[in-house]
């Protein structure tokens, strides 16, 4: 197994890539209860990992726990981007840094416009890791970014993905369909320019026709500055959005990685065959049993 990119491939700077290491996470209710036993990644600018698992694998929480979620607790390993511990920052401050995180099922929040939102989330970014109190990003005449330019940048993202500007004016996820929902998570990340994507299941509770949108949305963004982590369950989503490597993920374990081709083999099988290939169960849970060998007493 191999995370890293192929020999004919450019490899990023060390600084330039985000480096998970023996990465163990359990619930906070629950800390003696690991759901990932284990994950060494390693997700380059440039560069598109696809994490495939069934339900229950620790797909999320994955996604969670590198953004910092404190509903989980890091039992042991590490995280580094641009030679930072990772572990030790607030989830604001990841974000600061450059990471991304679309939600698998965004919040609605009344009253709150979808431009006052993402205008705060940009200043809030270009504050950097570490404020200079002498500049107040809310202030266009001390830092902060003016309407004019954040107007012309709005614009300019909408243009990108193809969506309405009514978009702006409307309450943040109130009364959005399922599709325009994620269509937003889009419309923030275009804005925000991360360094570092991670998409939880983007792809869930969309119909072909808003998934190819929300794929299409994604692919307009790539570029050799982004490095993008897709987290799905299907198969797909990959059929629009063509990752670098697929990494199988189940009983909190990354099992195997590949290329595209794993992926359909995925579609075909199903992941019962690779679970059996490395000695689990057909079903697994978040709570990441034990090999089937190991619990025969082998």
């Amino acid at each position: 197994m191999t995370d890293q990119p192929s020999a004919t491939e450019p490899t990023p700077a060390a600084d330039q890539r985000l480096v998970i290491r023996g990465l163990r996470v359990a619930p906070v209710a629950n800390v003696a209860h690991e759901i990932l036993q284990g994950i060494d990644l390693t997700v380059g600018k440039g560069e598109v990992h696809a994490i495939m698992g069934p339900n229950g694998s620790g797909k999320t929480t994955l996604a969670y726990a590198l953004m910092g979620h404190p509903a989980y607790v890091i039992t042991g390993g590490s995280v580094t981007w641009k030679g930072r511990d990772l572990l030790k920052l607030s989830a604001d401050k990841r974000a600061r840094l450059g990471l991304f995180l679309a939600f698998q099922y965004p919040t609605a929040i009344p009253g709150l416009s979808v431009a006052s939102f993402l205008r705060s989330a940009l200043n809030a970014r270009r504050a950097g890791l570490t404020p200079d109190p002498s500049v107040d990003p809310t202030d266009p005449l001390r830092g902060g970014i003016s309407m004019g330019e954040f107007r012309r940048r709005m614009r300019e993202k909408f243009a990108l993905l193809k969506m309405d500007e009514s978009f702006a004016s409307r309450y943040v996820n109130e009364g959005f369909s399922g599709g325009e929902k994620k269509r937003l998570e889009m419309l923030q990340m275009a804005v925000l320019e991360p360094e570092i994507a991670i998409l939880d299941e983007t792809d869930s509770g969309l119909d072909i026709d808003a998934l190819r949108i929300v794929a299409e949305s994604v692919n307009a963004m790539l570029n050799p500055e982004l490095g993008v982590l897709v987290i799905t369950h299907y198969q797909r989503l990959l059929n629009y959005i063509r990752p670098d490597v697929v990494h199988v993920l189940a009983a909190g374990r990354i099992l195997t990685s590949g290329g595209r081709e794993l992926a359909l083999r995925l579609e075909e099988e199903g992941y019962a065959p690779i679970l059996q290939e490395n000695g689990y169960d057909v079903e697994v849970t978040d709570e990441a049993p034990e090999p089937a060998a190991a619990s025969a007493g082998h």
